[in-house]
């Protein structure tokens, strides 16, 4: 294996085998990996999104946020708001109660990434940052409707 297949089957590895580890760990507040990713990335959304929007971000097709969308309006975390001009559309807003469980995914999120990282060389972290960034901005570059 050359060092490029290398680095795309670690950084793929790690990615699954940290996400693994994290839903398990988050299991505890009764959310599933689906539901947490939707709640951090609705937290890190200046005011709503659209469920669209939401979809594209959360990596998941529109039929399945809807199903992912109405279990979270049941536990009370986040709620629909319907957009003025489009009655189709909603924009999806937390709810105060969102907030405490906000709280406990990145503390849990936070004790995982300390104790993965922690005798890691702050030089080394910073330039794997940076070579993520690289490859990340060169996806985006790439269109979006040829994958």
């Amino acid at each position: 294996m050359n060092i490029h297949e290398d680095l795309a089957f670690k950084l793929a590895q790690v990615s699954r085998s940290w996400r693994t580890k994290l839903n398990y760990r988050l299991r505890a507040l009764g959310l599933t990996q689906a539901r947490w990713l939707t709640l951090l990335q609705l937290s890190q959304a200046s005011g709503g999104v659209t469920q669209r929007e939401l979809a594209q971000l959360v990596g998941v097709e529109r039929a399945t946020i809807g199903r992912l969308l109405d279990g979270l309006e049941y536990q009370g975390l986040i709620e629909r708001r319907a957009i003025a001009g489009d009655r189709r559309a909603h924009s999806v807003h937390l709810t105060p109660a969102a907030l405490p469980v906000l709280k406990d995914i990145n503390a849990i999120a936070q004790k995982l990434r300390l104790e993965l990282l922690m005798d890691i060389p702050l030089d080394d972290m910073k330039t794997c940052v940076a070579v993520l960034r690289r490859i990340g901005n060169r996806l985006e570059k790439h269109d979006s409707s040829n994958p």
